[in-house]
């Protein structure tokens, strides 16, 4: 099938992100895609807990979810929303929360970030993700007819049981959209998105936010672009670069049978004990 990923460089006012989304979820779909991805936090990047009090929604509030879901029974398309900061009810954390959208519009299935960005990557680079964020604690593999979708959102990459988990759960895809710091970005993002796919014998899909972000509140923000798609097998069918845009490519989900058959290490997986312990007392199994 037709896919594509839409790389973003939003700003911290979801009014304004909303058209631009939106216009290249149309132009994915006028090329011939059926499923289109958007990046992690598409309405509102922004490191100011202030600001984020200030503009952001409830789920049921949230105009950016509304006017996308909007575009997907539009274009007859399937989308994943890569992420939304979504106020909760009773509680003073956000939620950022991946959303899968039908061709009828219909919400199909929500996942909440598990895994928080709580790191000093540099004296001047630090971020405590978990201080804004409520973080979620349920693994989300969704049905979507073509395929099952296994949802995860940026810092989740760096997590390998948690990818092996939904593979092992049906998963045939698994998505990764992202927000990724500069830095780590050039150091890791690639070897970390094609190490998943190779290790599930999955696709995997990563749109990313690209590029310096404009924020009217709190310090300057930038993420590293390089939207990919990689196959089963580790290869890179689509780096998006740096720039903003709609970038569509075929997906073979035959592949993933295919990569599976010829290296079934998603099948091999053992009983172990943890170091230390006998193996009656600390059994691990696969998830």
């Amino acid at each position: 099938m037709r896919a594509a990923l839409v790389q973003l460089n939003a700003s911290d006012d979801p009014a304004e992100n909303l058209p631009r989304t939106a216009a290249l979820v149309a132009e994915a779909a006028d090329q011939g895609a059926q499923f289109v991805l958007t990046p992690e936090v598409t309405n509102c990047v922004s490191g100011s807990r202030t600001h984020q009090r200030a503009v952001l929604q409830s789920e049921a509030e949230d105009e950016t979810l509304a006017g996308l879901r909007g575009a997907a029974a539009t274009h007859g398309i399937w989308l994943l929303i890569g992420s939304l900061g979504l106020k909760l009810p009773g509680e003073d954390r956000f939620a950022n929360r991946s959303f899968l959208i039908d061709p009828e519009g219909t919400i199909v299935a929500r996942y909440d970030k598990i895994h928080m960005f709580d790191v000093d990557i540099s004296e001047s680079e630090t971020y405590r993700e978990s201080e804004a964020y409520r973080p979620g604690d349920s693994a989300v593999v969704a049905e979507a007819g073509f395929a099952k979708i296994g949802m995860t959102i940026c810092y989740d990459v760096r997590f390998a049981y948690l990818h092996r988990a939904l593979a092992h759960a049906g998963a045939e895809i698994l998505t990764v959209p992202a927000a990724f710091s500069t830095v780590s970005g050039a150091a890791h993002w690639q070897t970390l998105l094609r190490a998943r796919a190779i290790e599930t014998g999955a696709w995997v899909l990563a749109p990313a936010q690209t590029g310096q972000h404009r924020v009217s509140r709190g310090r300057p923000r930038a993420s590293y672009g390089h939207s990919l798609a990689v196959s089963p097998w580790g290869d890179i069918v689509v780096d998006a670069g740096t720039g903003p845009g709609a970038f569509c490519f075929e997906m073979d989900l035959g592949a993933v049978a295919d990569a599976r058959c010829r290296i079934p290490a998603i099948h091999h997986d053992r009983a172990f004990a943890a170091p230390g312990l006998p193996l009656s007392q600390a059994r691990h199994t696969r998830a």
